[in-house]
């Protein structure tokens, strides 16, 4: 279950990433209020992981689901550069989820 609730904690933190850029600085009420809900969410996510998972697994894991996330809604919603060194970057950020993952306990 810790697993579940660490992937869930990722994806809002994917989703307050995205909102925060929409709120245009927080002058725009519903991506700011959009933004302060998934970002709670996401910390408590996190913690409900953290009752078994080690503190570097699952802050690591979370990180870099977000750094991934953004990166691709970036590229996706956004239009952002994909260049192959980005992709490349996102990548090893994600072999490195992967490693991590198959090398923890629980």
């Amino acid at each position: 279950m810790a697993w579940i609730f660490l992937v869930i904690a990722g994806v809002l933190e994917v989703v307050w990433a995205y909102a925060m850029k929409q709120s245009d600085g927080f002058t725009r009420f519903w991506p700011t209020a959009i933004m302060a809900v998934s970002m709670a969410g996401s910390v408590g996510f996190l913690a409900l992981a953290m009752r078994t998972l080690p503190l570097g697994t699952a802050y690591t894991i979370w990180t870099g689901i977000g750094a991934v996330g953004a990166f691709l809604v970036g590229i996706a919603v956004l239009g952002e550069q994909a260049s192959a060194s980005r992709i490349l970057a996102a990548g090893l950020i994600g072999s490195g989820l992967v490693l991590m993952k198959l090398s923890s306990p629980g």
